[in-house]
């Protein structure tokens, strides 16, 4: 049996960013395991894009507990990985998840109450076989459940050992000012923000960026590649094999609009003149904002993600290079 010996130079390989108002650095990109993760997914190919993710300064590692398919393997998969590969290395990793989304059968199994989130985390402690969590996130607001009574919950955790953090995900920004005014009144302030934003999803620069700025917050971005959309995988057409061509997933095909694929040829072309891929700039892109601590990647292959890591060692854009950049959008 060969045991795993991560890189020496694996901390050379990245940036790092401290999260908000904390003494958290977080790796400038983590390793999402939304898709490609879970007990439909090749375990072999999992197992080696964490670690080279690993091998690579990515030290962080973001779950929830529905991740699938089917819902909770993610974390079971993660949690072998772990438990085979990464067992004294534990203390070098930042490892989250999430609850609120559907989860079991009857009214408990997937919002924003108290009984949601304790029932979650325990569930999801077990699935990894973890102690804590690092960072534990309320997944989203549930449209019912006070906002007092899931960040009571969400500070019992932490104080409970549970997690060491907590964070929120998709929040309105009414709520989202609620939410950090009360973790703050409980002594556990609102570590973590999390939120999609991408060159084709830009809603939180109006208020949910600047507001977890302005509190102390860090902001972590979901779907920077717009599902895939800001790669060259959809340049001609829906491949064989993309997420658009699945029947499990969250990207359709009737989301690969016309309009985007023409946003992301222009898009395109700049990345290439600019030495890189469409996705390495679109991660740039994202990665600009001094308020942005980190952005979330998913992958399928090694090749995959070690692409989207090289974007960072091209940061920079001139302002004929933003110009351009909006004027593609803004058409």
């Amino acid at each position: 049996m060969v045991t795993y010996s991560p890189s020496e130079e694996r901390y050379t390989r990245m940036d790092y960013r401290y999260c908000g108002r904390s003494g958290l650095a977080l790796p400038r990109i983590s390793l999402g395991l939304w898709h490609n993760f879970g007990s439909v997914d090749d375990f072999g190919v999992a197992t080696d894009m964490v670690k080279y993710a690993f091998d690579h300064g990515v030290t962080h590692f973001d779950l929830a507990n529905n991740y699938g398919p089917l819902p909770g393997s993610a974390e079971s998969n993660f949690g072998r990985i772990l438990k085979e590969n990464f067992r004294s290395y534990r203390d070098e990793m930042i490892i989250s998840s999430k609850a609120g989304h559907e989860m079991w059968p009857g009214p408990y199994g997937g919002n924003s109450s108290r009984k949601n989130l304790m029932a979650s985390i325990d569930q999801s402690l077990r699935r990894t076989g973890l102690d804590y969590f690092d960072i534990f996130y309320s997944h989203r607001y549930d449209g019912v459940t006070p906002v007092e009574e899931t960040m009571q919950a969400l500070s019992d955790i932490v104080r409970q050992g549970k997690a060491l953090y907590v964070g929120i995900s998709k929040y309105p920004p009414h709520l989202a000012r609620k939410a950090y005014e009360l973790l703050a009144e409980a002594g556990t302030p609102c570590l973590i923000s999390q939120y999609r934003y991408s060159m084709f999803d830009r809603a939180v620069e109006a208020e949910t960026l600047p507001l977890a700025a302005s509190v102390g917050s860090g902001f972590i971005a979901f779907s920077p590649l717009a599902q895939g959309l800001l790669t060259d995988r959809y340049l001609h057409g829906i491949p064989e094999g993309s997420r658009a061509s699945r029947t499990t997933g969250f990207l359709k095909a009737d989301q690969v609009t016309a309009d985007k694929v023409e946003r992301a040829i222009r898009l395109n072309e700049l990345a290439q003149r600019r030495g890189q891929s469409l996705a390495q700039m679109a991660l740039a892109w994202v990665l600009k904002d001094e308020r942005v601590t980190s952005v979330i990647v998913g992958a399928s292959s090694v090749s995959q993600l070690g692409n989207n890591l090289q974007a960072l060692q091209n940061q920079d854009f001139s302002a004929e290079e933003l110009a351009l950049v909006n004027a593609i959008l803004d058409a």
